[in-house]
């Protein structure tokens, strides 16, 4: 029960702040402005929730590209972390080894998860007409891995429905992601 209740508080405090690291990541390749004078309440977010251990990265990290590689680093290192404190609580079985995979698998994880939320959020705010500075930046956010997708698929009836077919594709991922961590450690 204890390792249980550990592992949901590990999950959700390391999967807010390594997703934020991810987010970050991604808004930077998007070019999303994210300072606070550009109206983006979600870059301030993403800034508070990872400027802690991002920028002190940033010092030895150097960006390729566009590649915000701190960003990436402390995604990785913050689902490290988690995975060696519960392979610790587990009874540290399995080889130490294991530990990085598993921490590369919930890097991948987790951004299929917030891409999948971020199509979700799309689809919803384009049925409401209200603009706002959050749905702006969704949309630079989800538009490219649309517009494939709308290329090869016309509107049906009037309907956009790429949000959709992303989403089966991102569920697709996930499923081959799971099956491949499953072979994975079952090889380890």
């Amino acid at each position: 029960m204890l390792y249980q209740i550990i592992s949901l508080l590990l999950e959700v405090a390391v999967g807010i702040v390594s997703g934020a690291c991810l987010l970050r990541l991604y808004m930077q390749l998007m070019r999303i402005p994210m300072a606070v004078r550009s109206g983006n309440p979600l870059g301030r977010f993403v800034f508070a929730l990872t400027d802690w251990i991002v920028l002190p990265l940033r010092r030895v990290l150097p960006a390729l590209g566009a590649l915000d590689t701190a960003s990436l680093v402390a995604a990785f290192l913050l689902q490290l972390g988690k995975y060696l404190v519960l392979w610790l609580l587990a009874g540290a079985g399995g080889g130490l080894f294991v530990v990085p995979v598993l921490a590369l698998f919930g890097l991948l994880s987790m951004a299929i998860s917030g891409m999948t939320v971020a199509v979700i959020v799309y689809a919803v705010l384009s049925w409401v007409s209200a603009p706002s500075a959050i749905g702006a930046v969704i949309t630079r956010l989800v538009e490219p891995l649309l517009q494939p997708i709308r290329r090869v698929m016309p509107l049906v009836g009037g309907i956009d429905l790429s949000p959709l077919v992303l989403l089966v594709l991102l569920q697709v991922a996930a499923i081959v992601l799971g099956n491949l961590q499953a072979a994975t450690l079952l090889m380890a």
